[in-house]
């Protein structure tokens, strides 16, 4: 286990040792100010929602001129307005990330909102993973069904940067610099429309959860134990990308925006929950507990050992985006309070 990773592990060990204090301390505890969560939640699902109609649009008209050109890729290759079309929709795609990436601490760690993290941005597709995937299936206009696709966020990047090749029909020079760079692809037009309206369909009903949603403190120290772990794993993921391997980078997702700016996004949103729930826990005394015994015989774990192993830094991008779903099953389940 690395230092970094068990750094992590520990300091969320910690939260939900001091939630548990914090809740036997009773009337000598404060209680958490989560209002101000709720309202910050709120902040970024209403532009996200705004987000996903603008991308909508796009999606549209670049359906609607497919079919009228027979789904000929060298038709939408020629084609200007699809060419702007295309850019304009890297563009917002880029500014519509952040927008969740600040509340997917809240979302990912509150049992009532999580299936849309898992639907939005954490979920595999069953061909990855069937344990972590996707509970949804899209169906295209021409009557194909894509089974467990993965999340909408990495499905969208793949089909407008083309690292979903399955998921591309052709390639164009978008900016018309005579050069083919990486990115300047042809969405399949399909594919790209279904996945788009269930962002906008998935992205309400968050939204409208989040409307309703009257948090607990079970459900912010839950968030920060379920997050603070899987920063490591986000830097792992970075270190994939082509941020840092350039050509060579062969990960599906995070090759747009920078898994670093996502960290920097997803502990604002931890610094709010932290404001919160700070009140509850100041003044807490942990209670001394008996060291344990430490014996020094050596212990070398065998093959078969259920002993914690580091990722290695090479490993792809899907094996990660795998463990993090399955660690935030496994700390919501333990978390305090539920």
């Amino acid at each position: 286990m690395t230092m970094r990773r068990a750094s992590t592990i520990l300091l969320a060990t910690a939260v939900a040792a001091a939630a548990t204090l914090a809740a036997e301390a009773g009337a000598a505890a404060r209680p958490a100010q989560l209002g101000p969560v709720k309202s910050y939640l709120l902040e970024h699902t209403r532009p996200l929602t705004a987000f996903t109609r603008d991308f909508q649009a796009i999606s549209d008209r670049y359906y609607a001129r497919a079919k009228r050109d027979g789904f000929r890729p060298a038709a939408l290759a020629k084609d200007a307005t699809v060419r702007r079309d295309l850019l304009r929709a890297k563009q917002i795609w880029v500014r519509g990330n952040p927008l969740y990436e600040r509340v997917e601490g809240i979302v990912a760690g509150t049992p009532s909102l999580a299936a849309y993290d898992v639907i939005l941005d954490a979920g595999s597709s069953a061909a990855e993973d069937p344990a972590s995937a996707v509970p949804f299936d899209l169906k295209l206009p021409n009557g194909k069904v894509l089974r467990k696709p993965g999340n909408l966020y990495n499905l969208t990047e793949g089909m407008l940067w083309g690292t979903l090749p399955k998921l591309v029909v052709g390639k164009a020079d978008l900016d018309g610099d005579g050069k083919l760079e990486f990115g300047e692809v042809l969405p399949e037009p399909n594919a790209l429309k279904a996945a788009v309206d269930a962002f906008v369909l998935y992205a309400g009903r968050l939204d409208r959860a989040a409307r309703v949603w009257q948090p607990t403190s079970s459900d912010a120290f839950t968030s920060v134990v379920v997050m603070v772990p899987t920063m490591s794993e986000y830097f792992g993921q970075w270190k994939t990308s082509r941020f840092v391997l350039g050509d060579r980078a062969s990960s599906e997702a995070f090759n747009v925006v920078s898994r670093l700016s996502d960290i920097g996004d997803i502990l604002g949103g931890l610094r709010v929950i932290y404001a919160g729930i700070r009140p509850s826990i100041a003044g807490v005394t942990p209670r001394k507990r008996p060291r344990p015994s430490v014996t020094s015989t050596p212990c070398t774990p065998s093959s078969g050992s259920s002993a914690r192993r580091r990722t290695p830094v090479g490993a792809s991008h899907r094996s990660r985006r795998t463990s993090s779903a399955a660690r935030r099953r496994s700390a919501r389940r333990r978390s305090p309070g539920r």
